[in-house]
């Protein structure tokens, strides 16, 4: 395995790093003294844990004087999703496991090689251009991503949808104005499955 994935991992393998992540996972930047209070923490130990997420490189720093703030790296968390995907297929092809598109019967057919085209490993190559072709990759992330019934904040869709792709802004806003999922007063949750919006005819 590969060294840099080893040290990420093992920095998000603690219970309060794991904490800091989920706050800074919305985009926001945050000081020290900010995430100490949120957390409950000394600022001794938060600078302690954000020295271990700054060497796995997942967080950087910008300094506001006469603070720090620190962000997350939400590009190395796609790249970690990546590199587990692709551990995940080389296990997979040892095991003599096809891990295509999901059984739906919609996901068959032209659907089924839009998924096979864009995804790889289950991570997301790309947001497709065309309409129809973004329906089936939006479809298929609503099925593998989310649970019906339960509502999400805005850093928790962020933080499932950087595993598959870095662009969580347009994902995010995609799946809201498509139809397959509301967002009230920064609560996300699935639509009902009557309501997603029909398939397109692809290329």
């Amino acid at each position: 395995m590969d060294l840099d994935l080893l040290v990420s991992l093992k920095a998000l393998s603690d219970a309060s790093r794991l904490r800091i992540v989920g706050l800074l996972a919305a985009g926001r930047q945050l000081a020290v003294e900010d995430l100490a209070a949120a957390l409950d923490l000394t600022p001794g130990t938060v600078v302690h844990h954000l020295k271990r997420l700054r060497d796995a490189g997942l967080v950087e720093s910008r300094p506001r004087p006469p603070y720090v703030d620190y962000s997350l790296r939400l590009e190395r968390l796609a790249q970690i999703g990546a590199e587990l995907g692709r551990l995940s297929r080389e296990q997979e092809a040892a095991d003599g496991i096809d891990m295509g598109p999901p059984e739906a019967d919609w996901a068959r057919g032209r659907a089924g090689r839009v998924l096979h085209s864009f995804f790889e490993g289950g991570r997301l190559l790309s947001i497709p251009a065309q309409h129809a072709k973004r329906l089936v990759v939006l479809r298929f992330l609503a099925e593998t991503v989310f649970e019906d019934g339960r509502e999400y904040s805005e850093k928790e869709v962020n933080a499932l949808l950087v595993v598959r792709h870095q662009d969580v802004a347009s994902l995010r806003r995609y799946l809201v104005d498509e139809g397959f999922m509301r967002r009230e007063a920064g609560v996300y949750q699935l639509l009902p499955r009557v309501d997603w919006p029909p398939l397109e005819p692809t290329a």
